[in-house]
C-alpha cells in the first residue's frame, strides 16, 4: 500500500468546512485550553466509550472512580484496561502522529498487563469474526510493519486535509490489523492523536463517545469501505460524527442561561457554574459532596460558590446545614 484508497466527495468537502468554521468559533468563544476540569471530564467519557465498545461493562461513574483511585469491584483486567486507557489519552499530548516507535507506545499503554505481545506488531495471522463468520483478515505479519511504515509517511506527506486523514489513517489501522489485540482502541485513539495535532481543542472533544452510542453504524461504515475497496463511506461517517460531538460540547458549554444571571459573575465562577450545569440534569438534587467529586476546591470554597449562585437565583436551595442540597432553577434558561 503506497497510497490509501478514498475520494473526496462534495459531502466531505462541506462536512470539512461545517468542522473548522465551528472550531473556529469554539476557539472565539472559550478559553478551555487551561480548563483542566474539561480536560478530565473528556478523557473520562473517551475511556469510557472506548472500552465499552470492546465490551467493557463499567459505567462511566465506575470508570471515573477508577481513574480517581477509588475502588470499584470489577474483574482486574477491566480495571487494567480502564486504567491503561486514561494513562493513553492523557499522553495524547506526547504522541507523535506519523512516528511508529510512538504508536507502538501507544498501543503498549493501552494493553499493558493484558496481552504478551503489548507495543509489538503481531508474528501470527488474525481474522475478525461475527457470529462466527469471517468478516476480515488483517495483513499477513510479515507486511504490517512495511504497511503501517507507508501509511504513516503518506500521512505524514500528504497535503489531505488532517480531518480527513485522522478518519483514514483510523480506517486504515483497523484493515491492516497490526496488533494481536487492541486495534480497535489503539485505531480510535489514533484518529484522536491527529485530530489534537490539527487542533489542540479536540483534546476536550470526545468523539468516541457518540462512536460508542451509534456502534453498529460505525462497523456499518468500515464494512461499506471495505466492500469498495475505499475508506471512503468511512471518511463521510466519521467526519459526521467528529461535526455532532463538536455540536454536542457547544451544546454544554455554552449553555443557554439568561444574560442578566451570568452578568456580574467573575471568569471562576463562570467556570464553576458551567460545571454544576454540565453535571446535573435539572430535576437532580446537587451536594457538596457530590461537587467534591467535580472540582478540585476545598469544600469551604465549594459552599460559598453555591451560597452566591443560590443569592443570585441560579439555584434553589432546600435543607439546613450539613443537609442543604440544591437544584438548577429552570428559569435561569432561555
Amino acid at each position: 500500500m503506497n497510497k490509501p484508497l478514498f475520494k473526496i466527495t462534495d459531502s466531505i468537502i462541506n462536512l470539512v468546512a461545517e468542522i473548522n468554521n465551528k472550531l473556529g468559533y469554539l476557539e472565539a468563544n472559550i478559553d478551555n485550553k487551561k480548563n483542566l476540569y474539561l480536560r478530565k471530564e473528556s478523557k473520562i467519557k473517551s475511556v469510557n466509550s472506548s472500552c465499552a465498545i470492546e465490551a467493557n461493562p463499567l459505567t462511566e461513574s465506575e470508570v471515573e472512580n477508577i481513574i480517581n483511585g477509588k475502588k470499584v469491584i470489577a474483574p482486574t483486567t477491566e480495571i487494567i484496561e480502564v486504567q491503561n486507557a486514561y494513562e493513553a489519552y492523557m499522553k495524547i499530548n506526547t504522541f507523535r502522529p506519523y512516528d511508529i516507535k510512538s504508536f507502538l507506545v501507544a498501543h503498549k499503554c493501552l494493553t499493558s498487563k493484558l496481552i504478551k505481545d503489548s507495543g509489538e506488531f503481531r508474528t501470527g495471522d488474525v481474522a475478525v469474526y461475527e457470529n462466527n463468520v469471517v468478516v476480515h483478515i488483517g495483513a499477513r505479519p510479515e507486511y504490517i510493519e512495511k504497511l503501517v511504515f507507508e501509511l504513516f509517511n503518506w500521512g505524514k506527506n500528504s497535503e489531505v486535509n488532517e480531518l480527513i486523514k485522522a478518519c483514514i489513517i483510523h480506517y486504515e489501522i483497523e484493515t491492516i490489523h497490526p496488533f494481536s489485540d487492541g486495534n480497535g482502541r489503539v485505531g480510535r485513539l489514533w484518529q484522536s492523536v491527529i485530530l489534537y495535532n490539527y487542533n489542540n481543542l479536540f483534546e476536550f472533544i470526545p468523539t468516541e463517545t457518540l462512536v460508542y452510542e451509534n456502534q453498529q453504524d460505525y462497523y456499518n461504515a468500515i464494512e461499506n469501505s471495505r466492500k469498495i475497496n475505499s475508506s471512503t463511506p468511512f471518511i463521510e461517517y466519521m467526519l459526521n460524527i467528529i461535526l455532532k460531538t463538536i455540536d454536542s460540547f457547544n451544546d454544554k458549554v455554552f449553555n443557554k442561561i439568561r444574560e442578566e444571571y451570568v452578568r456580574d459573575l467573575t471568569t471562576t465562577e463562570k467556570k464553576m457554574l458551567d460545571i454544576i450545569i454540565s453535571n446535573f440534569s435539572l430535576d437532580e438534587f446537587i451536594t457538596t459532596e457530590k461537587l467534591i467529586d467535580k472540582i478540585d476546591k476545598a469544600p469551604s470554597s465549594i459552599r460559598l460558590y453555591l451560597k452566591k449562585f443560590t443569592d443570585k437565583g441560579i439555584l434553589i436551595a432546600s435543607g439546613e446545614n450539613k443537609g442543604r442540597k440544591y437544584r438548577i432553577n429552570k428559569g435561569i434558561l432561555k
